[in-house]
């Protein structure tokens, strides 16, 4: 009689685990539509939002690719003018230094001269 007992109550167990299963896999199957549903919506709103981003940034990119294009030509522009001013810099320095040396040996050669004929006269 107790080994009967025991068996209904694990069939019943059995039947009671099985039922819960069930419940479980449909709530879970549930939520697994709905997440599937979700994505699918969200699909379809990415492709509509990079369908938008594309045809509103060609024209961006366009701008901006002439903005990049000439701050380029500035730059190589402004580049060709501090060579060019470094040229002439190095030149003008060049010459104030000939100048300079000049003067500076033009009035050596004058106060050896001036000191020559005082030491002459003496």
């Amino acid at each position: 009689m107790e080994y009967q007992i025991s068996q209904i109550a694990l069939n019943n167990g059995l039947t009671f685990l099985a039922i819960a299963t069930g419940i479980v896999i449909i709530v879970v199957g549930g939520f697994l539509v709905k997440l599937l549903m979700d994505l699918s919506e969200l699909t379809k709103n990415i492709n509509t939002t990079s369908i938008i981003l594309n045809e509103e940034l060609k024209p961006t990119l366009k701008t901006l690719n002439k903005t990049i294009s000439s701050f380029n030509e500035i730059i190589q522009n402004t580049g060709e003018g501090m060579g060019n001013m470094k040229i002439g810099f190095e030149n003008a320095v060049s010459k104030t230094k000939l100048f300079s040396q000049n003067l500076f040996g033009g009035f050596l050669k004058g106060f050896m001269t001036v000191y020559s004929l005082f030491c002459k006269k003496k």
